[in-house]
């Protein structure tokens, strides 16, 4: 945790000083800071002291808590490659060119960031079930997704991979179109400026996404348990071995908990470093 107290240490320590030679409004707002910060901050120092204890390896080193853990990595590594796989020409698109419908095809893109997990899982099920829009089509050439490891992948894909289209959109969208301009005066095709020129200019923008992509991936659940169910195993990852942890014994859904804590602070400070390298 040291990653995420020693910024926040020293953050206040700067705070402390510059409020304390500052006005009545200077403390308003750090006493408002202060609030939401021991908000977030609170629960989780809670959970890893509680997690935390003569039985947490035993916990975090069981069957249960490997096989949860060894699944949730192999299917959020497969969501975030179909996402990079189909979102980064979609972005490139949604960046670089200019159609009617654009503004309705990033609305449709951005929605899967703010429906309910639990919406997402239904579509899916309406669409992949055994009598959705596509089962029946599936279910003819012996294909069958619902409540399968393949279903898990697509709930993860549908839920995260909008999240690295954005960003990657964002990268795509920030480079100076002159670089572009000079590529195609020295005469690159359409693959080459995107090789050579597009792509390593957004390249922060795209690791951004990714890890972005990763940690919602790995944290997913409503659609998952609707779409997937929770079959050890086949489709339990780490958010579902909590979930029936915490009904069946606490320790080891403490003991994932702390782990997807680890795992999502060291992925997000990896995305700091990124953000902060890319802007200098």
């Amino acid at each position: 945790m040291g990653l995420v107290l020693h910024p926040l240490m020293s953050f206040l320590h700067r705070l402390f000083r510059h409020t304390a030679a500052g006005t009545k409004t200077d403390w308003v707002f750090l006493l408002s800071s202060l609030v939401l910060l021991a908000f977030f901050g609170l629960p989780l120092l809670a959970l890893i002291q509680r997690a935390v204890g003569t039985d947490f390896f035993a916990y975090a080193l069981s069957s249960q808590a490997l096989t949860a853990l060894r699944l949730s990595l192999v299917t959020s590594t497969h969501s975030v490659l179909l996402a990079v796989a189909l979102g980064m020409p979609l972005a490139y698109v949604l960046a670089r060119f200019k159609f009617r419908g654009k503004t309705a095809l990033e609305l449709l893109v951005d929605l899967p960031v703010v429906l309910p997990p639990s919406v997402a899982g239904l579509a899916l099920l309406m669409t992949f079930g055994r009598t959705g829009l596509f089962g029946k089509g599936l279910a003819l050439v012996g294909v069958s997704l619902p409540f399968t490891t393949a279903a898990v992948v697509l709930a993860q894909t549908f839920v995260s991979s909008p999240l690295f289209v954005r960003s990657t959109r964002v990268g795509f969208t920030e480079i100076d179109p002159r670089l572009e301009e000079a590529a195609w005066v020295e005469g690159g095709n359409e693959w080459q400026v995107f090789r050579f020129v597009m792509f390593p200019l957004a390249g922060h923008g795209l690791v951004t996404g990714v890890i972005l992509a990763w940690t919602r991936a790995l944290g997913e659940f409503g659609a998952t348990i609707l779409f997937a169910r929770n079959l050890e195993g086949k489709t339990q990852t780490m958010p579902l071995a909590i979930y029936l942890g915490f009904e069946r014994g606490l320790g080891v859904a403490l003991a994932l908990s702390v782990l997807l804590v680890v795992v999502s602070v060291v992925l997000l400070r990896v995305m700091l470093k990124v953000e902060k390298h890319g802007g200098q």
